[in-house]
């Protein structure tokens, strides 16, 4: 009877264990009852409401510092948003190989914040100190008003830079370190993990609302200083915070270089080009399982006939040694996973353009209206509050309603899929640009029957007319960033986890930074020939109705391209599965995340 209770007290000490490769900081195996799960993430998604706080903080009213402040034209500082932006955003690739080849995502992250919280504390200082910003001009847009110097532009671009290396480190980490308290082979954990990304974004979107309402409104009617201060202020909370969750959190342990690992594999293809590929998949080289894969908590996939064409390297020939010559089956597999969801990352460029122009244009455009309620000014900025008021509004209906409806129908357990969900993002930015086009025309009417059009002077129309707009970008973001952070974050294989969350961050990145080009080159090409141009400092002698047209004929042509790329799309098979798989083949040994894994279960036996 003793030995009965000692096996199940081994058993029942066995099934704590995670199964996903998950450790504490010092390589440990950790139990589901002490680490992870909702409790860990609860650290990670206050964190985030700080930080959005922090960041939005700076992004959502930078065009208007930038204008007011810095006394930069229309163009210039718009493109200088979203190339700051768009920096911002494209760093997440660096942070993300630091964190699965090296650091880990913990450490990264730490290292990172700290980055972050100087550029903060700088940027405060520049708003701050008189000697480094140029003297008060009562219209921004005069030719005698002084300029920035360029040692004032230095502090203030190297601040905001300085905080972009930081965030490189931190945005493709926090939320993946949020997704590794969730174990894929513990069935309520699965179960979980599935709402994570939807709660994930709504405490994004808590800061977010709070930076769009009442930090704008400080910077507009208190001052930068405290308007800066107070966002630092939160980000060196949020980072107090994830700290003190650090007992509870799980890890995953850097599993080396993605970047190498893919391009050894497109290296081997292409040296064996000739080679024939075998029909059976069992004569390709794959690593030892027990050895590499269940010992070590690593994850085996087997072959796909997919890409066919990187198989050749794993085909065995004479003297192929070197991992230049020679990969294993799970490496190919790993690189056709990222190199699939590349058209997929394309197709999502053109609606992050649109996002890019919520900070820009947008708030451009509500600085031409009536802003006024009783003796109350609006920030133009703090309609982006709106965008993040839609957004929680609809994930909360999406997460509790729309998808236990769409189960019933599908059968799928997230209602629907993640790329139709993305779909139905981008036809909503179609719409969006449709009705900003017509916006702006009757903005410009109005402008033209009051004789404004040269003076530049207020449209008598309220600023709550560009609502519209503000809010569909909401419910656009409910469907497609939603989507897009869990469709690169699930499609990933498990040791590229990072990098596959970075690609949700480059598709901004490289969004704004097509904003800024499409913006600099369309204002030249439609100044050309003493024509007028689109895009002017006077934004009521510009044409954005013209603009925002051309944004949404190219979101269509967008939808049409996304149609086409995602009907050729194969998802990854369940990570369990390929498990359940080696399970078998193990004859029933069940991996856990440390090199004690075969002894452990031995005694269970």
């Amino acid at each position: 009877m003793a030995h009965v209770e000692t096996l199940e007290g081994q058993k029942h000490d066995y099934d704590d264990y995670t199964q996903d490769g998950t450790v504490d900081l010092k390589g440990n195996p950790v139990r589901r009852s002490k680490r992870g799960g909702w409790r860990a993430c609860s650290f990670v998604v206050v964190y985030e409401i700080f930080e959005r706080m922090a960041y939005y903080g700076i992004s959502s009213n930078l065009i208007l510092y930038l204008t007011k402040k810095l006394h930069q034209g229309t163009v210039t500082s718009a493109n200088n948003v979203t190339n700051w932006v768009g920096t911002v955003w494209m760093t997440p690739i660096l942070g993300a190989y630091i964190a699965d080849a090296h650091l880990g995502r913990y450490w990264t992250f730490i290292i990172a914040s700290a980055i972050y919280l100087t550029g903060m504390g700088v940027l405060t200082l520049t708003v701050s100190l008189p000697g480094l910003r140029p003297p008060h001009c009562a219209d921004p847009n005069a030719a005698d008003c002084k300029k920035a110097s360029t040692l004032q532009l230095a502090f203030y671009f190297g601040a905001l830079y300085t905080l972009a290396i930081g965030t490189g480190g931190t945005k493709p980490n926090i939320s993946t370190i949020g997704a590794d308290q969730f174990d894929d082979f513990e069935p309520k954990e699965k179960a979980h993990k599935l709402s994570f990304f939807n709660w994930w974004m709504f405490s994004i979107f808590l800061g977010t609302l709070f930076a769009n309402t009442v930090l704008v409104y400080i910077q507009d009617n208190i001052g930068w200083t405290l308007g800066y201060g107070l966002p630092t202020l939160g980000l060196a909370i949020s980072i107090v915070i994830f700290c003190t969750g650090t007992p509870f959190y799980r890890h995953k342990a850097p599993a080396g270089s993605p970047f190498t690992k893919m391009a050894r594999v497109i290296v081997a293809a292409i040296r064996k080009w000739d080679v024939p590929v075998p029909i059976d998949p069992k004569q390709l080289y794959e690593l030892d399982l027990e050895e590499y894969y269940s010992k070590k908590g690593k994850f085996r996939i087997d072959s796909t006939p997919s890409l066919k064409f990187l198989n050749k390297a794993c085909v065995k020939t004479e003297g192929s040694i070197s991992p230049w010559m020679l990969c294993p089956v799970t490496h190919v597999e790993e690189t056709k996973q990222m190199i699939r969801m590349i058209p997929i990352l394309v197709a999502t460029f053109v609606p992050s353009i649109m996002i890019a122009q919520i900070n820009t244009l947008f708030v451009k455009q509500g600085t031409t209206l009536d802003r006024k309620i009783g003796n109350f000014n609006v920030p133009p900025a703090s309609l982006a509050g709106f965008v993040t008021l839609s957004m929680l509004i609809c994930v909360v209906l999406y997460d509790q309603f729309f998808v236990k409806l769409a189960r019933k129908i599908t059968k799928n357990p997230r209602g629907i899929t993640l790329l139709q969900r993305m779909g139905i993002g981008l036809l909503i930015h179609i719409i969006i640009m449709t009705i900003a086009s017509l916006t702006e025309m009757y903005r410009l009417q109005v402008a033209k029957d009051h004789g404004l059009v040269k003076t530049g002077g207020q449209v008598p129309r309220s600023i709550f007319i560009l609502l519209p707009q503000f809010i569909l970008m909401g419910t656009a973001d409910a469907f497609l960033e939603v989507a897009k952070i869990e469709f690169f974050y699930d499609q990933a294989p498990e040791s590229m986890k990072s990098l596959g969350t970075s690609y949700s961050m480059t598709t901004l990145g490289v969004g704004n930074f097509l904003s800024s080009f499409l913006l600099s080159t369309v204002a030249h090409i439609t100044e050309k020939h003493g024509r007028k141009g689109w895009i002017l400092n006077n934004l009521n002698a510009s044409h954005l109705d013209y603009y925002y047209a051309f944004f949404a004929i190219l979101n269509l042509l967008n939808f049409v391209f996304f149609m086409f790329v995602t009907k050729f799309y194969v998802y990854k098979a369940e990570v369990s599965d390929s498990m359940e798989i080696l399970q078998e083949e193990l004859q029933g040994l069940r991996p856990l995340p440390s090199s004690t894994t075969g002894n452990h279960v031995e005694s269970i036996n």
